[in-house]
């Protein structure tokens, strides 16, 4: 396979990881998803992501039909990747893409939540030495040794039930040894590493003292020849010198030593390059030795690494998923073999991150059968809700939820929602509202939104707004018709918009719900009932807004104005909401 077959490399990018990694190794890195080689190869990181997710994500990236789709996913995992115990684990899940069928989404669910499982079990200080052992992963820059090291560490924890059993077969002594060979061949066999033979070092220190000397030959003359009468005197010296300042053996020393000198310093430079040539051909010999004996020992071990490898790299994927769904106290959804996309106790995901007060909200279109008193239960069959209500009124916010729980589903993690009921779908198609009222933005946004309807396979539509992109009149027959080929495909919608009234009548299968204003809060802030009251539309409420204006104008004249809109809207409405604020201060 050429690189220039994998989504993303171009000419550059090729020549680039070909002059870096080789081809083979290029390949090699893009086929086990390693973004720390091409992040090390010179490809930035958010380029090295998109490459392997594409690679290894496939057609079930085309899930993300719109841009606003794919920005809720880029977040998600930005999310995720806060828990992550190790940089493998964070570039794990940088390139987690939708997976392709549900045994596939329930395998990896299945794999988080035995890791939740065993993370919970585990007592605060059995956390504490997981993490500190995970510490030495991101420590040392060679995998093969930061992975035996790690197993070796969560071997000494102790701990070994649930997801940690695996490693307690790994074999001990045998590790030990490799972690040894490993740290000794460093920079994959380029070098043997100090500690890893204990007659190389000696040479080497030995050599380094030796070039050291030859560097400063006139004042070891001068240190040897005080007192020295004759040559043999000064040889006896000159011996005795060196080998106590290198350590090399005074036989070795004598060995070196030059026999046909012009004078004493010709001698003693002439010796010392000899010495110094002897002991780097020495160095060099025992280097080729203890190789040779160290890749025995890992020729030996290599399968017991490749487990260790594995085992820590999956160990801490799966634990940092599972801290992931912890932390936001997460569940599984539920799967259905029908068209639906249902909650119950829905989160929004980014508004718990950034520490909002979250109204949990219960919803669902399609045939649903949530776990919900019927009281409060969506109705089950519609297969499109059209969502109205007022200003602020969290319905974007829905929206995204929705489209939260339908990502993270497919890509088999667990979902904000106390019950979570949702198919397999083939597209969502996730629309803000951008207010640009321009040709330009209706005919964008439409090329974006129609074609995963027509198209074959199970789409689920997430439109906000719709009218901000074009006149109310023209909007409300688009929508109609937009609300009228999601039925007509099959598909599963929600659509937010203020023009309800104009939208009438809509197919059998599509209902409307509405998000009511109750009031104003003691601090003239805006109360809202977040969930949905089904089958009923919305309003706007506009006298609690102006409500708040009049009671909060800065002068005289400002009120008046204000006053004005009052009577627009209603005077008596807005009267009675300021009266309502300040009875129940």
């Amino acid at each position: 396979m050429r690189l220039e077959e994998y989504w993303g490399i171009g000419p550059k990018t090729r020549d680039l990881l070909a002059e870096e990694l080789g081809v083979d190794g290029a390949i090699d890195a893009v086929e086990s998803a390693d973004v720390r080689a091409l992040t090390d190869a010179g490809i930035p990181r958010g380029r090295a992501t998109r490459i392997l997710r594409h690679a290894h994500g496939g057609e079930a990236m085309d899930l993300l039909a719109t841009r606003d789709a794919r920005n809720v996913y880029k977040d998600l995992l930005d999310l995720v990747g806060e828990f992550a115990l190790t940089e493998q684990a964070r570039d794990r899940i940088r390139i987690l893409t939708p997976l392709d069928g549900v045994e596939a989404m329930q395998a990896r669910l299945d794999e988080i939540f035995e890791a939740h499982k065993s993370w919970e079990a585990l007592a605060e200080d059995e956390r504490e030495a997981v993490r500190e052992a995970f510490e030495s992963y991101d420590s040392v820059a060679t995998g093969d040794v930061a992975a035996v090291r790690t197993a070796m560490a969560l071997q000494d924890t102790g701990v070994e039930d649930g997801i940690f059993e695996p490693l307690t077969a790994l074999d001990e002594e045998t590790l030990t040894d490799a972690e040894a060979a490993l740290a000794g061949l460093e920079s994959g066999g380029d070098r043997i590493g100090a500690g890893a033979d204990d007659r190389l070092d000696a040479l080497r220190d030995q050599l380094a003292a030796v070039e050291d000397l030859a560097a400063t030959p006139t004042e070891v003359l001068e240190a040897v020849k005080s007192g020295a009468r004759g040559t043999d005197e000064l040889q006896d010296s000159f011996a005795r010198h060196v080998a106590d300042e290198s350590g090399v053996d005074i036989a070795r020393v004598r060995d070196a030593m030059a026999q046909e000198a012009a004078d004493a310093s010709a001698f003693v430079g002439e010796t010392l390059r000899t010495l110094t040539d002897d002991l780097r051909s020495a160095v060099e010999e025992r280097e080729q030795v203890v190789t040779a004996e160290l890749e025995g020992v890992l020729d030996e071990a290599s399968e017991e690494i490749d487990r260790a490898v594995e085992l820590v790299d999956d160990i801490a994927f799966a634990l940092s998923l599972a801290r992931f769904a912890l932390a936001y106290d997460l569940t599984q959804p539920r799967f259905v073999d029908r068209e639906v996309s249902g909650v119950v106790d829905a989160r929004n995901l980014f508004l718990v991150d950034a520490d909002e007060e979250v109204q949990p909200i219960t919803y669902a279109v399609g045939d649903h059968d949530l776990s919900v008193a019927s009281a409060s239960a969506p109705p089950a069959g519609d297969r499109v809700a059209v969502l109205t209500g007022a200003n602020s009124g969290g319905k974007t916010t829905l929206l995204e939820t929705l489209c939260q729980v339908q990502v993270l589903a497919q890509m088999g993690l667990p979902v904000p929602a106390s019950d979570a009921g949702v198919s397999v779908f083939d597209t969502v198609v996730f629309h803000r509202r951008h207010a640009s009222f321009n040709a330009g933005v209706l005919e964008s946004t439409l090329r974006s939104v129609v074609p995963p309807v027509t198209d074959d396979g199970r789409a689920l539509m997430l439109v906000d707004e719709f009218e901000a992109i074009t006149e109310p009149g023209s909007a409300a027959d688009l929508l109609h018709g937009l609300v009228t080929l999601t039925v007509e495909k099959a598909a599963l919608g929600v659509f937010v918009t203020h023009l309800a009234d104009d939208l009438e009548p809509l197919p059998d299968e599509a209902r409307t719900d509405g998000i009511f204003a109750e009031g104003l809060t003691t601090d003239l802030e805006l109360e809202v009932d977040y969930q949905p009251r089904f089958e009923t539309v919305g309003r706007s409420t506009p006298e609690f807004i102006v409500s708040r204006l009049v009671a909060n104008a800065g002068d005289h004249a400002e009120r008046a104005g204000y006053e004005t809109l009052a009577e627009a809207v209603g005077e008596s409405a807005v009267q009675r909401t300021l009266a309502d604020a300040r009875w129940s201060g």
